[in-house]
């Protein structure tokens, strides 16, 4: 049976919460919700494999959206960019809270550094996205350290504490070599960044007399 009230004076049905309007209003806010993560997945992707600079119809095949879905949700290629950054903010802050998907704490730092390296690609295009606004761009890049560099602390003492990597590491110090080992990538088109943060990793590991040589288990 259809819940409604009725009024006192003249029995006209008032809506509810849960009238058809009410809830294709949910419905579309929704799907709109859907559309705006989806665009941001795609978004992401299509970044880290072809730079901010990637032109808008290779997202919208991405996705699967029309590109007046893309621009709807984000007129500016800025906005597109800052919405991709924290999005892929967002993500990695998760992981804090998240249980482990990975069968080891090394192997779920490692994960986690890869998605982080993806996630610079934005990063360092932000800055040419944000054109003048600097201070847009040092508020964004300071509320990414605050939210992340905890995540990253907590993955590599959980990875210490298994035996899988060295104890004496500084988030801070680990988080500015991989952002350094992703500079190359902007410079020379055949640079492999995950190789050289896999080799960073790799430098990490707690021998063991089984494996001497630094490699895991």
């Amino acid at each position: 049976m259809e819940r409604c009230s009725t009024s006192q004076s003249g029995g006209e049905h008032v809506p509810t919460d849960e009238t058809p309007s009410s809830n294709a209003g949910r419905a579309r806010r929704s799907d709109v919700r859907r559309n705006e993560q989806k665009l941001l997945d795609a978004a992401a992707a299509v970044f880290v494999r072809a730079g901010i600079d990637a032109p808008v119809r290779e997202i919208a095949a991405e996705s699967g959206l029309g590109m007046g879905t893309i621009y709807r949700h984000f007129p500016t290629r800025a906005d597109l960019v800052v919405g991709v950054f924290k999005h892929q903010v967002d993500a990695l802050a998760a992981a804090a809270d998240e249980p482990p998907t990975a069968d080891t704490p090394y192997e779920a730092l490692r994960l986690w550094v890869h998605q982080f390296a993806d996630f610079l690609v934005t990063k360092h295009g932000l800055a040419e996205a944000l054109h003048s606004d600097q201070a847009g761009f040092e508020t964004l890049h300071a509320e990414f350290v605050d939210r992340l560099l905890p995540v990253l602390e907590q993955l590599l003492k959980a990875s210490a504490s298994a035996g899988c990597t060295r104890a004496d590491v500084r988030a801070y110090d680990f988080m500015l070599g991989i952002g350094n080992l992703c500079i190359g990538v902007e410079t020379f088109p055949d640079y492999r960044a995950r190789r050289m943060i896999d080799l960073l990793l790799a430098g990490l590991a707690s021998p063991t007399p089984e494996h001497a040589d630094g490699e895991l288990k």
